[in-house]
């Protein structure tokens, strides 16, 4: 416990040029955003490659692939509960209740993709997403943000979906899947003398499954039949995502708090 208190009364900063870099981080992309058209949903988004049925189950392997995000957020939370993981926690809990939920909403809309559907895959996301950014920003800048960005970070997040949905526009769903995971490396760099936990690296092979992932995405058809329709990219890409979620389980799990 006392590792953790002298983290949490580590010493608040006069605005610097690093807090002048995060502003820039942060809004800079949804300025940019905002200034072009609104961004339709791609009617072809819902046409996966592997569209076989299994035991009943339509477009089984997207289907079922979700599973390991499932594992990964029961045991995740139940780690956050058990453990004293400092003055993020209840961020860290929310990410593994979000990933948790990710399972549960995109099985439902892989069972039958569309808009109506897909908006139950999304929501759980960006819960995931707004708290690593909450957590991120929380233990790297200052530990006043665990408490009072996490609530309005979670309420974007979710407005970001509706909006998409009623709107037929993207564009902020599109800042909040990708701001907190610019952040992740930028947070290592410009706070890397700070007071922290040991471990950060792992962040980044979180990191580089998503990108793995969206990589997958992308190619769902050509992996498709490049595998002779074994997998197709897109239930690879579940596979890949929930392997970064683990990442930063493992992260939490292995971190210890570092002295100067």
């Amino acid at each position: 416990m006392g590792k953790v208190t002298s983290l949490e009364t580590g010493k608040r900063g006069a605005f610097t040029w690093q807090h002048v870099i995060l502003v820039v981080l942060v809004f800079g992309p949804m300025v940019g955003l905002l200034s072009l058209d609104p961004i339709p949903q791609n009617p072809e988004y819902h046409l996966f490659a592997d569209t076989r049925q299994f035991f009943g189950i339509p477009n089984c392997f997207d289907v079922i692939s979700n599973l390991l995000f499932l594992a990964v957020g029961i045991i995740g939370v139940q780690f956050c509960l058990r453990r004293e993981i400092g003055i993020a926690r209840t961020a860290w809990i929310i990410l593994f209740v979000g990933v948790g939920l990710v399972s549960i909403g995109s099985a439902y809309y892989h069972w039958n993709p569309t808009n109506k559907t897909l908006v139950w895959d999304r929501l759980p996301m960006t819960i995931g997403f707004m708290s690593l950014f909450v957590a991120l920003f929380s233990e790297h800048v200052d530990k006043r943000l665990a408490r009072l960005l996490l609530f309005p970070a979670l309420t974007v997040g979710i407005a970001s979906v509706f909006y998409w949905y009623w709107k037929d526009d993207l564009r902020p769903y599109v800042w909040v899947q990708f701001v907190p995971l610019l952040t992740v490396p930028v947070l290592m760099i410009l706070y890397r003398n700070n007071y922290g936990y040991s471990h950060k690296w792992l962040l980044l092979i979180a990191l580089f499954w998503y990108v793995l992932a969206k990589v997958t995405e992308l190619y769902d058809l050509a992996i498709f039949d490049y595998t002779q329709g074994l997998v197709s990219g897109h239930s690879l890409k579940h596979l890949l995502a929930a392997s970064g979620c683990y990442s930063i389980l493992v992260m939490l799990h292995r971190r210890k708090l570092l002295d100067h």
